[in-house]
């Protein structure tokens, strides 16, 4: 398994703090990409930023079976 270094919601300052803030309004919790990437937030904002623009030319259905189908093809189990 491999480990990776994440700055915990606690120490979590500026824009990560308001990425953590918000996957908590909307999840409940800090979603794993979002820790996974936390010592790079731009990144996570960039990758929001993509997937906003995607969805918005995708209806959500199709959207779902497109992840279904990338997740299965790629034998994800997550």
């Amino acid at each position: 398994m491999a480990f990776i270094r994440t700055i915990p919601p606690e120490e979590a300052a500026d824009v990560l703090r308001q990425l953590y803030d918000s996957d908590l309004k909307s999840g409940g919790a800090v979603a794993n990409h979002t820790r996974a990437l936390s010592l790079r937030p731009d990144v996570t904002v960039a990758w929001r930023a993509l997937s906003k623009a995607i969805r918005t030319h995708i209806d959500p259905r199709r959207y779902e079976l497109i992840t279904t189908v990338v997740a299965a093809s790629l034998r994800c189990s997550y």
